[in-house]
């Protein structure tokens, strides 16, 4: 290879590179047109090879270090810029983005709600009247630990709040994308596990209510139930999300409607992990303390849940 002449054909585009990236670097990515971000991007591509082919030549140790500092400088800009533009895209959806999305789909979410709650009445009652019907949803070993020993099973959790509160998001994570896969179904496996989630935490509050142990149950329910329940509800409205594009797509074709309410639901699931994360932590390490107040956990219980459905209302102006 002749050195000297591949310097300088090359060297129009070094230039050229080093003006677009001294603008950005100065004045930042989006002074430039959505053309030239296209161009810079390309020409970093063709630096790099050209740093390769400066190694492999040994064309000068000089050339080497300016073209390894100008695809530092284009590395740099390029997709350490993306990658702070994608974590103020993240930002954004948080704060913005994930309310707006709630209020769009409240309707999903309203109908998942009315599917556990359907659920957890029908326990409830049957519970009450018919002892045989609370031991088809509740494990024997539950029932007697709360009917022959007078206590709940909470205070397992106390001593190994790590592990209890990672297992607890593992498993709540579980049962959320469950739900959501649901959809897929048409959404009957969706309502399948909303109702029976729904029967499942009727027939134990019945339980507890029949012992006299309402009050410290439903206090440790509380503070990780005003964000962990909603989260579930979400997730049930995501899966309803998924059936409606199956079932009725409307305008849209089968296959674009799936992309569009299979949109939506994915955006409803990054924000439900996040809330479940939250929730885990909680019902690890701040629900089951025995030091606490059980008066305290129902205060911070309905204090999460205002402040959730305050940042669930939030519009952004302008």
């Amino acid at each position: 290879m002749n050195i000297n002449r591949w310097i300088r054909r090359r060297e129009k585009n070094w230039k050229h590179l080093d003006s677009l990236l001294r603008q950005v670097e100065k004045k930042g990515l989006k002074s430039l047109p959505a053309a030239q971000i296209q161009e810079m991007a390309s020409l970093y591509r063709s630096v790099s090879a050209d740093l390769a082919r400066a190694k492999t030549q040994q064309v000068g140790n000089i050339l080497e270090q300016d073209l390894q500092r100008l695809t530092a400088r284009g590395y740099t800009q390029i997709y350490q810029g993306n990658r702070k533009q994608e974590w103020q895209a993240v930002w954004e959806f948080l704060q913005w983005g994930f309310p707006k999305l709630v209020q769009q789909t409240w309707a999903y979410t309203a109908i998942a709600t009315a599917f556990f709650l359907l659920g957890g009445l029908v326990a409830w009652w049957y519970s009450w009247q018919d002892p045989v019907f609370m031991s088809l949803i509740v494990p024997e070993s539950l029932i007697s630990q709360v009917r022959d020993r007078q206590e709940l099973w909470m205070g397992s959790i106390v001593g190994i709040e790590p592990l209890a509160s990672s297992n607890i998001m593992i498993n709540n994570l579980r049962v959320s994308f469950t739900v959501v896969a649901g959809g897929i179904s048409g959404g009957i496996y969706t309502v399948y596990i909303l109702v029976f989630n729904g029967l499942l935490i009727g027939a134990i509050g019945a339980l507890v209510g029949q012992h006299n142990l309402a009050f410290p149950f439903w206090a440790f329910v509380f503070p990780h139930g005003a964000l962990e329940l909603p989260a579930i509800f979400l997730a049930g409205g995501a899966g309803l999300l998924i059936a409606r594009a199956i079932l009725f797509p409307g305008k849209y074709g089968r296959v674009d409607a799936l992309k569009f309410y299979g949109f939506q639901a994915a955006q409803l699931v990054f924000g439900v992990v996040g809330l479940l994360v939250i929730a885990g932590i909680i019902e690890g390490f701040f629900s089951p303390n025995p030091l606490i107040p059980d008066i305290f956990k129902y205060i911070v219980g309905m204090g999460l849940l205002m402040l959730l459905s305050i940042y669930c209302s939030r519009e952004k102006r302008g």
